[in-house]
């Protein structure tokens, strides 16, 4: 039995069976001629690396479903994908060039494919630049196949697992929806990250800071992740593994208990009301939150679709079109009925890559600090209208908001709402229905945004702050980066106090103010929000009913001194 001790990231107590990720191999061409009586033999280990692919293609088309509207698209690319391994004119050239330059084949293949696929970036044709990615990603799996490069793929972690990584993206975090993962052991991340955020919200326990993880859990290995404590336990004793058993089984007759709050309004010990939403990223979650009480969606966050899409090799360049963004917008108004829904605009870039956009934004320096969010969905005004044409195509099935992310001028908001015109205006000449009276909100989650709210205030319809950003950029701190980590405060003064004056300058406006970071969803952060003033919280779906028995406990003049106490610094 090995404990190994980390940082919780997201409390609750688990047991599985470790599946570790391996680190990522880099892929390393060797380069070296081959004699002419070895050419046969080369073209053969090349022959059988591709059909090793094709086999594991024919494989994949025969599992999907006629019905899904996803692998109707997942068949046509892997059927796209045949036809490029058995491209008549790309295979004479390779064999070609293997004769009249007699080198290993995995140089060979890899100098030929980059070649083609230049051809087609550079043919001035749309659809033939798009397939240069995708014969760099299915030749590039015949190259892994002749290295014995085993890439790993997030779909096969099974049912009931640990996931033992160095490290998750957020588009890895799709996973939680799709398998009922039984927790995280992670040897980086930050307790702010997304994916942490993501297990919270799944009630997933999780550990992280575990610098030596991935060497010391053998795959397949016994775990008890204990979320609360910030522990790993790997192979655990008969004794220990009882006492967790127990330890599991209190955990969940708490929860049973906490649940019972869920079906009750949400108001303080002397009747104050409040509207607690649910964040989701995915239109199913919209059903887990009514079931956990919630009064509405207060952040739908978008950028998640995106990802889901780019999960897998096959769906990397689909990007999703505006009937699939409607259906989705369409299916959580449904599911919300009259409930309010606030749906934020792509708020990609930064640490959520999206892999189909193919937008300039691997490069940059400082990502957190660069081309993300608005700032993004300005720059690419088509990307932005496809969004807010589904949305608003949407607006008619629901009760809707709309939100915009990372605003820091005001010229950010009326570029925005131009955009929003034009799309009325398009969709008016077409004959579709939609809401004209969509309420446009932002995110106050800068600086800039929180000291100038009152000018905000003026041409929003509605304040979000979103504290994790706020925290983040208020102060400086990468909040994913381990080394900087103690300083992220949410409870510093200079963020509550931003909070403060953001919530002020709503009021003098008459428009409503809520609060959608973490900060929402923790007992203890709660406490000072509603001193403050702030009636709406939207958080984690499995926070809901915590909150809900939280304020049941306690007076709003006994809120007021707690706030007033954090504000004073005292």
């Amino acid at each position: 039995m090995n404990i190994i001790l980390g940082i919780s990231a997201s409390s609750g107590i688990s047991t599985g069976k470790a599946f570790v990720i391996p680190e990522q191999v880099e892929r390393i061409i060797p380069q070296f001629p081959v004699s002419s009586s070895e050419i046969e033999k080369e073209w053969e280990r090349f022959s059988k690396a591709k059909s090793k692919i094709t086999d594991k293609i024919l494989k994949q088309l025969e599992g999907l479903s006629p019905d899904s509207k996803q692998d109707k698209i997942q068949k046509e690319l892997l059927e796209t994908y045949l036809l490029m391994l058995d491209d008549p004119v790309f295979l004479q050239e390779v064999r070609q060039n293997l004769e009249e330059n007699p080198f290993n084949i995995e140089y060979i293949l890899d100098v030929k494919t980059e070649e083609y696929a230049d051809r087609l970036r550079n043919s001035g044709n749309e659809y033939l630049t798009e397939r240069a990615q995708d014969i760099c990603d299915i030749f590039g799996s015949v190259l892994n196949e002749l290295l014995n490069i085993h890439v790993f793929n997030i779909e096969q972690v099974p049912d009931g697992a640990v996931i033992v990584a160095r490290d998750l993206s957020p588009s890895d975090a799709i996973i939680f929806t799709k398998r009922k993962i039984a927790g995280l052991a992670l040897a980086e991340g930050g307790t702010s990250s997304h994916v942490a955020i993501l297990a919270r919200n799944y009630g997933i326990p999780a550990v992280f800071a575990l610098e030596n993880i991935t060497k010391e859990v053998l795959q397949g290995s016994k775990l008890i992740v204990d979320g609360t404590a910030g522990e790993v336990i790997v192979s655990p004793d008969i004794q220990t593994l009882s006492d967790y058993t127990a330890k599991i089984e209190k955990e969940l007759e708490h929860k049973e208990k906490i649940l019972k709050f869920k079906d009750i309004p949400a108001q303080t010990k002397d009747g104050t009301r409040f509207t607690l939403l649910a964040n989701i990223g995915t239109p199913e979650e919209a059903k887990l939150a009514l079931d956990q009480g919630a009064d509405g969606i207060g952040l739908f966050r978008t950028e998640f679709l995106f990802m889901q899409e780019t999960t897998t090799a096959t769906l990397r360049n689909h990007v999703m079109t505006e009937d699939e963004q409607f259906d989705a917008y369409r299916t959580v108004l449904e599911t919300m009925k009259d409930k309010p829904v606030t749906i934020r605009t792509l708020d990609a870039g930064g640490d959520k890559i999206i892999s189909s956009l193919e937008l300039p934004t691997s490069q940059e320096k400082n990502p957190l600090m660069g081309l993300r969010a608005i700032r993004l969905t300005l720059n690419f005004p088509k990307l932005f209208k496809t969004q807010l044409r589904a949305l608003y195509r949407a607006s008619v099935y629901g009760n809707l908001k709309i939100m915009l992310p990372l605003i820091t001028t005001t010229e950010q908001v009326v570029k925005a709402k131009e955009l929003i015109s034009e799309v009325q205006a398009e969709l008016e000449n077409e004959g579709i229905p939609f809401n004209k009276d969509v309420p446009v909100g932002i995110m106050v989650e800068t600086a800039a945004a929180g000291i100038t709210a009152d000018c905000f205030a003026k041409i929003s319809d509605f304040f979000s702050i979103g504290t994790n950003d706020l925290t983040q950029y208020t102060l400086g701190v990468d909040r994913e980066n381990l080394l900087v980590s103690p300083l992220y405060n949410e409870f510093h003064l200079a963020v509550l106090r931003l909070i403060q004056h953001t919530i002020e300058a709503a009021e003098s406006e008459k428009i409503p103010v809520s609060v959608c970071g973490e900060m929402a969803g923790k007992t203890d952060s709660v406490l000072i929000l509603a001193g403050m003033g702030i009636r709406t919280l939207s958080m984690g779906i499995n926070n809901i009913p915590y909150i809900k028995e939280l304020l049941s406990s306690i007076s709003i003049a006994e809120l007021q001194s707690i706030s007033a106490k954090s504000l004073n610094n005292l």
